[in-house]
């Protein structure tokens, strides 16, 4: 009994010994154990940057809306699991009960999209931009809503609707792959948070989106929330500067906007169009326009599948693609003073005299003059100015004959280096996504494409284009020969694919972005930039400011003599040449425009407009470039986009000696800006600045 007693007696001292350790030595330890287990970390998002103009005005801002959200542990608690409250609120806003319903549940390895990736103590958001009657009666009758509630959140803002909205981009809600990928979204998400999906708002998500703040919150083993234990606040987002001026996209917008209208009212089926404009002492954007667009407005709240698929449809226009930068076309004979680079380079005499016949029979075949009319013997310069064909033919194919062994060794031949050298084939790098490379063919590519390709050139060749015959015979047939052609020997680079690319066609593809920084590299004498948007950033309290630096990617691969004189040629082409009728009137003495035509024809399409060029000529400080698709010749179309530009960047009235609007006499009107969009032709050079109240003050030079 003793032992008994002895041994109870040992357990309850063993006990006491063991609970007095837990309380006294390893106290502390435990009660943050037990303090971890009832905290929750909130993480609070920060307010996004604005995207800003040159002069500070904003493109992109921030707005706050009435969004309705659900407490998740509050719908928790009932009986249902809250769907008859979620019943009630989607009745109320008229919503898809499901809809709503798939909002709260909590995302896991087992959960299909959509579902809440946040915090299950954060607000879950079940609508957005709720009109104010509908978050009052919630509001007024919380007992008939438990667990929902009405606050303000911040959602983007584009006070100009649709101008460069390709080029801002947009925000949507993170994906599980970004989420996985992106160890600073993981760290810092709050559920609410959207992420760049489209241009500067991709480009520069982290810098825009700031670093969220945290709450750290009480929570008994019920999941109340009994307090707030720390609070991190929130450091907004960085302003984002652009080059972009907003008076300038707007004129280059609507330039273009015009003369797509006028085409289709002459029966051409144009669709879309862009404008680029860059600084060639920086390679700045200043305004990049492409058509059709569309207001970024649709993606805040969620954008519905009918307008997803609008933004996309070729019926539509494919409004979500840039054509400025992604648009790839054959350049026609803006190309050709990279042609008469090349030549010179290789040999050609600058100085010499050429012949310009109607037609030429070269490779086999007779090469046309553009409507068939020749100049007799002319000089380089005459041939750059009247665009005339043949010169380009001939130089290209006595290019081709010279080198016709250069793929052996893998090296390019004069034409495809010089192209490269202008900054053709390639990205530019401006701080855009989605860019397109062009297209500069050679042996080289010929080569690689026909691999690419030849299995299904053989089966179409064998197959035939039956759906095609039964609209037009006569193209079906000309598909096929292309396809047998192709099949037995599409790998040779032969002499008619040399004398296309000397004039911009056959394959060769630039973006409309690629010609204008290489005119504007022809401009600034021979400095090849890569485009930015990007000028700066400011820091909301403007106590930080970053600045964007210029790029240079190369320099052009030509002496100095051979670019003054592509230089004096593409003077003339507005005052005597190809673009002379559209820029009739013009105040030449004032800002002289020096450029160059081009017409790309493809088969069974009409024919592609271009119009190139920089000004002032004898100063460069803008290059301009406008393309439209299928709406006719480059000196019908496209330089009237181009001199309304210049007339709303120098704030010239559109009106011509005899008192006329520039294109009057076929339905055009003359842009007449009450002032210059740019004073004195010069973008600013400051960056604007942050006020005390957290407005922005313009640039001091604007």
């Amino acid at each position: 009994m003793l032992a008994v007693q002895l041994l109870v007696l040992a357990l309850f001292a063993a006990l006491a010994g063991r609970m007095w350790y837990m309380q006294v030595p390893q106290a502390e330890h435990y009660r943050e154990l037990a303090l971890a287990s009832h905290t929750q970390k909130l993480i609070v998002p920060a307010l996004r940057g604005r995207i800003l103009d040159s002069s500070g005005e904003p493109l992109v801002s921030n707005r706050t809306e009435l969004t309705i959200t659900a407490d998740y542990h509050a719908l928790l608690d009932q009986d249902d699991d809250g769907a008859a409250v979620l019943r009630k609120v989607a009745e109320l806003i008229d919503r898809p009960f499901e809809k709503l319903r798939s909002r709260v549940r909590l995302c896991g390895p087992e959960t299909g999209r959509p579902c809440w990736q946040g915090s299950p103590y954060q607000p879950i958001p079940l609508a957005e931009d709720i009109p104010p009657r509908v978050a009052l009666q919630i509001m007024e009758r919380k007992s008939e809503f438990p667990g929902i509630s009405a606050q303000q959140m911040a959602v983007r803002e584009y006070p100009h609707d649709d101008l460069a909205a390709q080029l801002l981009g947009y925000l949507q809600p993170i994906t599980q792959e970004e989420f996985e990928a992106r160890e600073d979204l993981r760290a810092e998400f709050s559920g609410v948070d959207r992420v760049g999906r489209d241009g500067l708002e991709a480009v520069y998500d982290d810098r825009l989106r700031g670093d969220s703040g945290e709450r750290i919150l009480s929570v008994s083993a019920q999941g109340d929330v009994r307090g707030v234990l720390s609070r991190k606040p929130p450091e907004p987002g960085m302003h984002l500067v652009t080059s972009i001026d907003t008076e300038v996209q707007q004129i280059a917008q609507d330039a273009l906007r015009g003369a797509v209208e006028q085409a289709k009212q002459q029966g051409k089926p144009v669709e879309s169009g862009s404008a680029v404009v860059l600084d060639v002492r920086t390679g700045n954007v200043i305004a990049m326009a492409s058509l059709p667009t569309y207001n970024p407005e649709v993606w805040n709240g969620g954008i519905d599948a009918e307008t997803y698929h609008k933004l996309l449809s070729e019926d539509a226009g494919e409004p979500l693609i840039s054509r400025a930068l992604q648009g790839q076309y054959p350049p026609g004979s803006t190309f050709k003073p990279t042609t008469l680079a090349a030549a010179v380079k290789n040999g050609a005499q600058l100085n010499g005299s050429y012949s310009c016949p109607g037609s030429i029979g070269l490779a086999g075949r007779s090469w046309q003059n553009f409507e068939g009319g020749g100049y007799g013997t002319i000089s380089l310069h005459k041939a750059i100015v009247v665009s005339c064909n043949t010169v380009f033919y001939k130089l290209g194919y006595d290019m081709y004959r010279q080198h016709r062994g250069s793929a052996k060794d893998g090296s390019r031949d004069p034409v495809s280096k010089m192209a490269h050298g202008f900054g053709f084939g390639e990205p530019t790098g401006i701080d855009l996504p989605h860019e397109s490379s062009g297209r500069v063919p050679d042996r080289q590519w010929k080569k690689s494409y026909w691999k690419q390709t030849r299995d299904y050139s053989c089966k179409m060749a064998e197959k035939g284009y039956s759906d095609v015959a039964e609209e037009d015979p006569g193209h079906a047939a000309y598909l096929e020969r292309l396809a047998r052609e192709h099949c037995l020997d599409g790998d040779r680079w032969r002499g008619g694919d040399a004398i296309n690319r000397a004039i911009g066609q056959g394959d060769m593809l630039v973006t409309p972005l690629q010609l204008a920084r290489a005119y504007a590299a022809i401009a600034n004498g021979g400095t090849v930039y890569e485009p930015r948007v990007a000028r700066g950033f400011l820091s909301p309290d403007g106590k930080r400011v970053e600045k964007v630096e210029p790029v240079v990617a190369g320099k052009l691969p030509i002496d100095d003599r051979t670019l003054d004189y592509i230089k004096r040629a593409l003077t003339q082409v507005p005052k005597e040449g190809t673009a002379a009728g559209a820029f009739d009137g013009f105040p030449q003495d004032k800002v002289s425009v020096a450029g160059k035509t081009g017409t790309a024809t493809m088969q069974n399409r009409e024919d592609s407009a271009w119009f190139a060029s920089y000004a002032p000529a004898d100063d460069p400080r803008f290059a301009v470039v406008a393309m439209i698709p299928q709406a006719g010749t480059g000196g019908a179309a496209a330089a009237p986009v181009v001199r309304k530009i210049y007339e709303g960047i120098y704030g010239f009235s559109g009106k011509d000696s005899g008192g006329r609007a520039a294109g009057e006499e076929n339905g055009e009107g003359g842009a007449e800006p009450a002032e210059p969009a740019l004073p004195g032709g010069q973008p600013p050079t400051a960056l604007p600045s942050v006020r005390e109240d957290g407005s922005i003050a313009p640039p001091d030079d604007h």
